[in-house]
Formats: structure tokens, sequence, C-alpha cells
């Protein structure tokens, strides 16, 4: 019986599985090479963002790299939760604008003042917290206010238009529109 050695050596024999991966790592960078070639000559390559320009290496070592480029590329702003609080009160009104159910308004305003009371009872990590927690049923008192004064303006401007539509002269239809 003839060694293993011999027999992958031997011509018309198939090669064991190390062989083969061996053979086809060798042959792989060349495929990629390929690949790379095709895509410069297609111009896969061209207008990227950043050709041109020297790549930025940072030679002090932070572990938190990369949330700052986070921070920095996607425009976050980070705010202590004094001043969060202080900018949701501010825009409050426009938010529940949004909202189409006196549940839903009733929710968010639960949320945001209980954010304001847990806020208040924290100690402080930033500028002092002056936002108070809202009156429920006063907010969405003025909520529904507001909704109404919006139909109301939309019901207007809808009679006005139907008003316009019903005042322009009306086009003859041509002979092939005729029903």
């Amino acid at each position: 019986m003839a060694e293993p050695s011999e027999e992958r050596t031997r011509p018309g024999t198939r090669p064991d599985g190390r062989a083969a991966a061996r053979a086809r790592m060798a042959q792989q960078h060349t495929w990629v090479d390929l690949q790379i070639r095709q895509a410069m000559d297609r111009g896969d390559f061209d207008d990227l963002p950043g050709a041109g320009k020297p790549l930025e290496l940072d030679t002090s070592h932070d572990p938190n790299w990369w949330i700052k480029k986070l921070v920095e590329r996607e425009n976050v702003a980070v705010l202590p939760p004094s001043l969060q609080l202080r900018r949701e009160d501010a825009e409050l009104e426009d938010v529940l604008d949004k909202l189409l159910t006196e549940a839903e308004v009733r929710r968010h305003l639960e949320d945001f003042n209980a954010r304001v009371i847990a806020a208040r009872y924290r100690l402080p990590e930033g500028p002092p917290l002056v936002t108070m927690p809202r009156d429920v049923d006063a907010a969405v008192a003025a909520w529904g206010e507001r909704r109404e004064a919006r139909r109301a303006e939309a019901r207007a401007r809808a009679r006005e238009a139907q008003a316009a539509e019903q005042a322009a002269p009306k086009k003859k239809r041509g002979w092939f529109r005729r029903g």
C-alpha cells in the first residue's frame, strides 16, 4: 500500500482539501486584483467623497473615537437634561398639534411631566432646571381649541376653493371626451 504523501503527488490522483484550499488562496489575490481593476475601468471609484484628500490619521489613542465621529457626522447635539427639557417645553405645542387624538396628547404630556419631575429629583447635571410640569387638562383644552381653529380655517379655504371653481368658466370638452 502506498503512503498518503505518495498518492497526492501521483498524477491523476485527487488532492486533499488542504491542498485545494491552498491552491484557491494562491489564486484569490489575482481574482481580487482583477475585480478592482475592472471596477476602476468602469469608473466605480470616481467621485467618491474624500477623493484627493489625505487620510485623517489620529496618532493618539481615544477609546471613544467612534462616538465622537458619529456626533460630528450626524450633527447630534448632546445637551444636559435641563436644556433638553427646556427645548422640548418650547416646542411642545407644535409637537402636540401633530398628534391626532386626545389620548395621544395626554400620553405625551404625561410622559413629558414624568421626565420633568424625574429631572427635578436628580442631581443637576448642567444648568438649573427651570422647566415646570404642564397642566395636562389645560394643555389638552388648548390643543382642542387650536385643532378646531385649524379645522375651521381648512373648511373656509375649501369653501373659497369650491366657490372659485364654480365661478370659473367651464372648459368645453373635446369631441373625443364626450361620454
